[in-house]
């Protein structure tokens, strides 16, 4: 190849660089509103933005990844925690954090109810972004996880790694299993196996014991008169009755999640209260 040659290779390559870098932009602007349901930015999720640059919080915590990865990463946190739980810890993490177990503690900014309330709106809605399984290695709350095959899908859900492959004729159990390692949100972010391992929500470990202990109480406000009835209406009644503690509800209303009674058909729910019957 000649100097003539290499310049209009040169000229060509770079010609169509350019037209192949302008039709990829086009259309990533095209998609814009699509990727980030655009439709869905209401007036409380534009304030909840004003909130989160307010008190810096971009500072400790990163938004896809931009920030300053001091604390975790809060693109899919409305994933990992409900609305109740987002609340209760804007008002006061030291109930959920202390620096002496934890090595770390969010400072209690006093942002008032109406703040608080824009601030997980704008939280929610970036949580939903289609955001291309971007950042690939998040720093995330406890219990979080990276569903790995929905990256670039826009779903975006927190899941753990580990679920081990069933068939729709295994033993309703294992089904069970799977269904707490892969149902949405995931149980395994607010839920540990591990006896005394709590994070946002109680140990799994000896489930049916404490139920059983729970039922016999006369503390129980619930309506379940035995042990699967009890995890059958945790699940998809979570504040019938609260678990004792300030770590797992506020006002009344648990942090469990209440959309797994809509999410979960009534067979899936079954599978999983019988899994969870045998954490004895």
């Amino acid at each position: 190849m000649n100097k003539r040659q290499s310049r209009i290779f040169a000229i060509v390559a770079t010609g169509l660089a350019a037209v192949a870098f302008i039709g990829l932009t086009f259309h990533s602007h095209m998609r814009f509103g699509e990727l980030t349901n655009a439709q869905d930015i209401t007036p409380e999720v534009t304030a909840g933005k004003d909130v989160w640059h307010k008190y810096n919080c971009i500072n400790c915590h990163t938004l896809f990844g931009e920030g300053a990865y001091y604390a975790p990463d809060l693109t899919k946190i409305a994933q990992h925690r409900g609305e109740a739980y987002l609340k209760a810890y804007m008002r006061d993490p030291s109930k959920f954090y202390d620096e002496q177990r934890h090595r770390r503690l969010m400072p209690t900014q006093n942002l008032s109810e109406v703040e608080i309330h824009n601030l997980v709106q704008f939280l929610d809605w970036v949580s939903k972004v289609d955001n291309q399984g971007w950042p690939p290695r998040p720093i995330l709350v406890a219990g979080g996880a990276v569903n790995v095959a929905a990256q670039g899908t826009g779903q975006g859900v927190a899941q753990a790694q580990d679920v081990r492959p069933v068939s729709p004729d295994s033993d309703p159990r294992a089904l069970g299993e799977h269904l707490f390692r892969s149902a949405t949100p995931v149980c395994t972010a607010c839920h540990s196996l591990q006896p005394g391992v709590q994070l946002a929500g109680p140990s799994m470990a000896g489930l049916a014991g404490r139920a059983a202990q729970t039922l016999a109480s006369p503390s129980y406000t619930g309506q379940a008169t035995d042990v699967e009835g009890y995890i059958r209406e945790s699940i998809t009644t979570p504040s019938a009755h609260l678990v004792p503690g300030e770590m797992f509800s506020a006002a009344g209303v648990s942090f469990m999640p209440d959309t797994y009674a809509e999410a979960l058909g009534e067979e899936q729910v079954e599978q999983l209260v019988a899994y969870l019957a045998t954490l004895k």
